[in-house]
């Protein structure tokens, strides 16, 4: 198998780390988790969201265009947990829509990152694993994460549809949808086995249209 750049993404407690190692220790890709960014705004945000949204969403969102770039220029085969897409069309796009950031910081935000999303390098495969609510609280409460015990329903809904939207739109590399509710590719072995061999099924398959490939 040639070279190939893959994004897995999903919501919070969807298994995207998870996927991503699985990948690396399988596949022999070279993993680039969701890296642990000191932003010298996210204090600010927390004490005046308002005030704040616009320049915290800029600083990941450079950090996030600067990690593309990066990984783009592997000479390996690699495989992104979370990527800049997810940083604008989920996350700044939400606070956006609950009137955190300003309707004119949004369109400078948006009018840049649809630039960059525009001349950065794109993946050769987007692996979306879609999980219900229900399913994504399960596995919150299973890995344990404090500042995650008490992420209300309605946040993970609302970011679900968000992702429904981008997912259902975007064109700059075709999508492989996981079914996360009834795959386990984490605890059941034979779960792993049809979802690694479905993703190297579509990564050799030279079909250039873009399409959502369900399973």
């Amino acid at each position: 198998m040639s070279r190939r750049y893959v994004v897995v993404a999903g919501n919070i407690g969807a298994g995207k780390s998870t996927l991503v190692r699985l990948l690396a220790e399988h596949l022999g890709f070279i993993a680039y988790l969701e890296p642990v960014l000191e932003n010298p705004f996210l204090k600010d945000f927390y004490a005046d969201m308002p005030r704040w949204a616009f320049h915290s969403q800029l600083f990941f969102l450079s950090h996030r265009a600067e990690m593309h770039r990066q990984l783009s220029e592997d000479p390996h085969s690699v495989v992104q947990d979370r990527s800049i897409y997810e940083d604008a069309e989920i996350f700044a796009k939400n606070l956006h829509i609950q009137g955190i950031m300003a309707e004119r910081e949004w369109y400078i935000y948006k009018a840049l990152y649809e630039t960059l999303a525009e001349i950065l390098p794109h993946p050769s495969l987007v692996i979306y694993i879609r999980a219900s609510v229900s399913t994504l609280q399960s596995r919150i409460k299973q890995r344990g994460r404090d500042f995650e015990s008490s992420i209300p329903d309605s946040y993970l809904e609302g970011l679900n549809e968000l992702y429904e939207e981008w997912i259902s739109s975007f064109t700059f590399a075709p999508i492989l949808t996981i079914p996360g509710d009834s795959l386990d590719f984490v605890a059941e072995s034979r779960d792993l086995q049809v979802v690694l061999r479905t993703i190297i099924k579509r990564l050799e398959d030279n079909q250039p249209y873009l399409f959502p490939y369900e399973m």
